[in-house]
């Protein structure tokens, strides 16, 4: 009965050998899976939404085009926020502006470093209502980019933009009057001066 139930345990083991193996390689190859999904998450997200326009993304132009005028007319208003590790003012120079699809315009914000030390800062920006982020096309924006402001230094940023003509072809934006462009500031570092 010994000699049964021990040669009954040696094929177990025999038996489940290949398997803890199988095991072994699929939860190593799951893990090395995550952690490659982890760091492409972030560029599959953002090619997603400037795609689709998702979370009030907008598209982005490499040109002005010449686009046939639309009818309907549009408040584009501008909004702008710091974050509070952030010593700068930052504003829009013009609240809102009046446009139809197909226009080309030029707006701009202007950034102040307030403190007395140099800093780099960037921005990130959403349009509201999220839907109309597709139709909402960037020619020039300053977002994204590493802006350095000197200690007490102020800046002119523009963004060229224009609402693509199609936009009064998609009954989903008949209800939409106002667009809100919104940019926010964030510190990246302070740049230490050895003088």
């Amino acid at each position: 009965m010994v000699t049964a139930i021990l040669d009954e345990n040696q094929e177990y083991k025999a038996y489940m050998k290949p398997s803890n193996k199988k095991l072994a390689l699929s939860l190593v190859g799951l893990s090395v899976s995550m952690i490659f999904l982890s760091f492409a998450s972030v560029p599959i997200y953002s090619l997603f939404c400037k795609v689709t326009g998702f979370g009030g993304t907008t598209q982005q132009a490499f040109q002005s085009y010449h686009l046939q005028k639309g009818k309907k007319q549009l408040v584009i208003e501008f909004d702008a926020n710091v974050d509070p590790a952030l010593p700068w003012r930052f504003i829009p120079k013009q609240r809102r502006v009046s446009i139809l699809p197909g226009q080309n315009t030029l707006i701009f914000y202007e950034s102040e470093n307030i403190s007395n030390v140099d800093i780099i800062g960037t921005s990130v920006y959403n349009v509201t209502p999220n839907k109309a982020g597709r139709y909402f096309v960037k020619i020039h924006c300053f977002c994204f980019e590493e802006q350095l402001l000197l200690a007490g230094q102020k800046l002119l940023m523009p963004v060229s933009f224009f609402i693509d003509p199609e936009f009064e072809n998609d009954p989903d934006m008949s209800t939409v009057d106002t667009i809100t462009l919104s940019y926010s500031f964030f510190k990246i570092r302070e740049i230490n001066n050895h003088k």
